[in-house]
């Protein structure tokens, strides 16, 4: 044991105190106290309160010893009580089980071997039971923790979805937005495929109304319109006018702010006028 452990013996014979604080002398680990009464024992525990076994005489004056330890179980239960008494009576056993909880009762004259062991024992169930009340609180508290942590969590989650949702829905609305727009909007990555088109593009551009996303360039963008993505890779801007199949456009490009790496935004409005039929 790395502490010393607090025994309290109360008998009204002193020589009995006596001959109890020799039996445990060369013990080391425990430091013995001893009263004459129950009161003085009830105030002993009360200036200590780390004591963890309390072995009481039966037959005391004033107060007997059930009458002390049922005071002693109600003030520190954790306490390991034990009856030590000439008195031998099972009414009297069974009181002292029911009423101050004991642990043992040990009859006198006692066994000074066996009186060590039934000590020992106390103290090793008063240790354990302490260990147990806290492996149980250091339980609790990380079940406080893991909850707090969890609830947290949840937080977290909710807003995380909730701000997935709402970029989610500005998203939609910048795609609605880009739709209703009367010209066309073009997208096109570093590796020249169609990244982003509008209804508008759709409809000037597409083959039945096809949607182009994730297409070459090359394989569906008509010739005036391929040549002038190139020039708009040489320039880094370029606007000029062409026809999308029935219909006269002006088309304005250049890189996504600025920089070559985020590929080209071209936009294509309409002109009133329309290519006439040869």
């Amino acid at each position: 044991m790395t502490a010393t452990v607090k025994i309290l013996f109360v008998d009204d014979e002193p020589n009995v105190l006596k001959a109890l604080r020799r039996l445990f002398l060369d013990y080391d680990q425990y430091e013995v106290l001893c009263a004459t009464s129950g009161g003085e024992g009830l105030e002993l525990l009360a200036q200590q309160p780390d004591i963890r076994v309390v072995v009481s005489d039966y037959r005391m004056p004033q107060m007997n010893g059930v009458e002390f330890l049922r005071e002693v179980n109600s003030r520190l239960p954790q306490t390991v009580r034990i009856v030590l008494s000439g008195f031998a009576d099972a009414a009297a056993v069974v009181e002292a089980i029911n009423v101050g909880h004991i642990y043992k009762f040990i009859p006198k004259p006692w066994n000074d071997d066996e009186l060590r062991i039934d000590i020992a024992n106390a103290v090793e169930t008063a240790l354990l039971e302490e260990s147990n009340r806290q492996l149980r609180r250091e339980l609790e508290a990380r079940n406080n923790d893991l909850l707090t942590m969890n609830r947290e969590l949840e937080k977290l989650v909710q807003q995380r979805t909730e701000s997935l949702q709402l970029r989610s829905q500005v998203l939609q609305l910048a795609q609605d937005i880009l739709d209703s727009l009367p010209i066309g909007v073009l997208g096109i990555d570093r590796d020249e495929q169609i990244v982003h088109i509008n209804s508008c593009a759709i409809r000037l551009l597409a083959r039945d109304g096809r949607m182009l996303l994730g297409e070459k360039v090359e394989d569906h963008l008509p010739t005036g319109l391929l040549a002038f993505i190139e020039q708009v890779k040489l320039t880094g801007s370029a606007t000029e006018e062409f026809g999308c199949g029935q219909q006269l456009v002006t088309a304005t490009g250049s890189f996504l702010d600025g920089d070559r790496r985020r590929g080209l935004i071209i936009t294509l409005t309409p002109r009133r006028e329309r290519i006439a039929n040869p």
